[in-house]
């Protein structure tokens, strides 16, 4: 099963500058090195971004959890990089009651196969 609602996938700006590629986010800073490993950059934000949205478009659920506030959704597996590389990549989606638009929360690496 896939991300519902996978092509209209919400990354912001602020979620990928502000806390993905941030190396003085107390939260982000670890993804941040690891991003800019994979060849990311602040400047151009969105290919994060869009590599975020097609992981969640063509990669399983591996996880699906109910909130009293919506629906989170647990998407694992490779990432396309600019350095050539895949690594295996946690993304965490959130997708509100009463809406239909998956909202990224959270990305990192993990290692295959290793589902929380």
């Amino acid at each position: 099963m896939k991300l519902p609602n996978a092509e209209h996938t919400e990354v912001t700006r602020s979620k990928v500058v502000d806390y993905l590629l941030s190396t003085v986010h107390p939260a982000g800073a670890a993804k941040a090195r690891f991003f800019l490993r994979m060849g990311f950059a602040a400047t151009s934000w969105r290919e994060l971004a869009s590599a975020l949205g097609e992981h969640a478009r063509t990669t399983a659920l591996a996880k699906t959890e109910e909130s009293p506030f919506g629906w989170r959704y647990t998407v694992e597996g490779r990432l396309q990089t600019p350095s050539g590389r895949r690594p295996w990549v946690r993304t965490v989606w959130f997708v509100e009651h009463g809406k239909d638009r998956p909202r990224l929360v959270t990305a990192y690496p993990c290692a295959e196969g290793k589902q929380r």
